[in-house]
């Protein structure tokens, strides 16, 4: 089979997928906006040739380099891993004829306010939400709904650019912000009280194939926006012996359904409070973060060349064994700057390093990142441990204990 991948050398995760793509079979070809002479030699072994582009979400680009490419060599599969690809992507195989991802599916899956009208009418249970273009339609959503509310991009990815808004005042500083950015529409969302997580998938033509179930604490937005937070997320390895996450399977399964998810991996946030359980937003993608690093990990077999199976083969070749829960917790410089030294790190290895997956503290000197960067934009620890109570008590006592100092 021929793959075309999009993107194979950033950011760096991406490597997996053609790794996993190449030792189930494939013959893969890159597309990708990095120059050829930016790719390693390892990478470059596992593709059968590197198509360079100035951009990969220009959509007659791509269109153009996928045909070049269909001249040379029949096409199977053309796909991608980056949330932001995706839906010019999906144009590129209907352009080119390539079955996957439909435009309707991943344009469901970018637009937040279209995707929740699409799962509202199929019964799931999500926050009211709508797409406005000006103030005052927003001021109409918060009469009707109430504070607070969420104003996210549409097509946004993660927490970057989510604000919360629990009054009049907030609400005026959070559209300015928005119109200085020359946006010209933005998503609102009632605000939905509870634990937040998420549910991950590779589907096999329409069918969930495998999935695990992840927890945040605390949730993403208050995660994002407080330096002292050592944030964290676990993945749990107790989703075939807890009833309790039947529910989440099946939402999980309605909504890929309703959105017409076939052959891919899917990443699902949802939220557990007290109005039951509801869908917060899906994208027709793997999670960020290196969650499938730690999905590996938990569960003793590569999730990227599962994937790979997936997409070549129409089956999945290994199951989880469910023997580990694995999680990240973040670690915060005390300021912006330069990083310049970390204390606690010996006591946490003495007392519980036998649990640890890697760590990542960045040398002294180092440039800080901001809060908002995300879980691994500065220094982390992940670890897995066969009870997830357990990894829980570590992962918090890993934030209490190493701290990272910058000036």
């Amino acid at each position: 089979m021929n793959v075309v991948f999009v993107e194979p050398n950033f950011p760096p995760t991406q490597r997996n997928f053609v790794r996993g793509l190449a030792e189930v079979g494939a013959s893969v070809i890159g597309i990708g906006e990095s120059h050829t002479d930016a790719l390693d030699e390892q990478l470059k072994s596992w593709m059968t040739h590197y198509h360079h582009v100035p951009s990969v979400v220009d959509v007659g680009v791509m269109t153009d380099a996928v045909r070049w490419i269909q001249d040379k060599v029949w096409v199977d599969r053309l796909e991608t891993t980056i949330e932001a690809h995706a839906l010019s992507v999906a144009q590129v195989r209907e352009n080119c004829t390539i079955p996957g991802t439909s435009v309707r599916t991943a344009w469901l899956c970018r637009d937040k306010p279209s995707m929740k009208e699409a799962l509202r009418a199929a019964g799931v249970p999500t926050a009211a939400s709508a797409a406005v273009h000006t103030a005052a339609e927003v001021y109409d959503f918060v009469n009707v709904i109430g504070y607070p509310i969420i104003l996210k991009p549409r097509t946004g990815a993660g927490a970057l650019d989510t604000t919360r808004v629990d009054n009049k005042a907030e609400l005026d500083a959070a559209l300015g912000r928005f119109g200085g950015q020359g946006v010209d529409s933005i998503a609102v969302e009632e605000f939905v009280e509870g634990h937040e997580g998420f549910y991950d998938t590779v589907c096999v033509n329409g069918y969930v194939s495998l999935d695990f179930v992840s927890h945040y604490y605390p949730n993403v937005l208050e995660a994002m926006r407080a330096r002292w937070i050592s944030p964290q997320f676990i993945a749990t390895n107790r989703v075939d012996s807890v009833s309790d996450y039947n529910q989440i399977r099946e939402l999980g399964y309605r909504v890929n359904e309703a959105l017409g998810i076939g052959t891919s991996a899917t990443h699902m946030e949802w939220f557990f409070g007290p109005k039951g359980l509801r869908f917060s937003e899906i994208g027709c993608r793997p999670p960020g973060v290196g969650a499938w690093d730690l999905y590996s990990v938990g569960n003793d077999f590569d999730l990227y060349r599962e994937w790979a199976n997936a997409i070549v083969h129409d089956h999945i070749a290994a199951h989880p064994s469910r023997r580990y829960a694995a999680g990240i917790v973040a670690l915060r410089p005390d300021q912006d700057g330069n990083i310049t030294g970390y204390s606690g790190v010996e006591e946490m290895q003495a007392r519980s390093g036998e649990w640890v997956i890697d760590a990542h503290l960045p040398s002294p000197g180092t440039p800080t990142q901001p809060v908002e960067a995300g879980y691994m934009a500065n220094a982390y620890v992940r670890m897995r441990h066969p009870d997830y109570d357990v990894l829980r008590g570590l992962l918090d006592d890993v934030g209490r204990t190493i701290h990272v100092y910058a000036q």
